[in-house]
């Protein structure tokens, strides 16, 4: 199933809806602002909290913790080494891990693991440069198939590109 994640570049705390393949709502990205710590709240239609999205402070590699509950779910972090292109990991808790490949700043990259296809993210689909495609493989039946988990993975990786972006690194 396809999402649309549609951001507004200028808009104070990153708020903004992702919409389904029919243009229909179903999630709301909550950035906050005024944090110490770069934090975003993944909220269905009807403002139900889902998931947080949590960047994690003194980390030797850029990382982001995925929490439900207050517990965290996975974590997402930079390979300290990948010399040839982008690549992030997804540990879960449960010792599961997705790899994150492909070019992360352009946003055209994938997320899979052992089983296949998790989902592929792109934008050369769109004129705007803040709309990009999430196509969730939902016939998976482990996490893989959960289409808010995969919106908070892109959700952190993009939090995660954009904060080098913004410190001149490249990736």
């Amino acid at each position: 199933m396809k999402f649309l994640v549609r951001e507004r570049i200028f808009d104070i705390g990153d708020d903004f809806w992702v919409t389904d393949e029919n243009g229909d709502r179903a999630f709301w990205v909550d950035g906050k602002a005024l944090r110490l710590r770069t934090t975003f709240e993944l909220k269905d239609p009807g403002g139900r909290l889902l998931l947080t999205i949590r960047e994690k402070k003194l980390a030797i590699r850029d990382t982001m913790r995925i929490e439900h509950d207050g517990e965290t779910v996975a974590t997402v972090r930079r390979r300290l080494i990948s010399p040839f292109r982008d690549r992030l990991t997804v540990d879960f808790e449960d010792g599961a891990e997705w790899q994150v490949t492909g070019d992360l700043l352009d946003k055209e990259y994938t997320i899979g693991d052992g089983g296949g296809p998790v989902a592929a993210i792109s934008r050369k689909w769109f004129s705007l440069r803040d709309t990009y495609a999430v196509d969730v493989n939902t016939y998976r039946t482990d996490a893989g198939g959960d289409p808010a988990l995969v919106i908070a993975v892109a959700v952190a990786v993009d939090a995660i590109s954009e904060d080098r972006k913004g410190k001149g690194e490249e990736d």
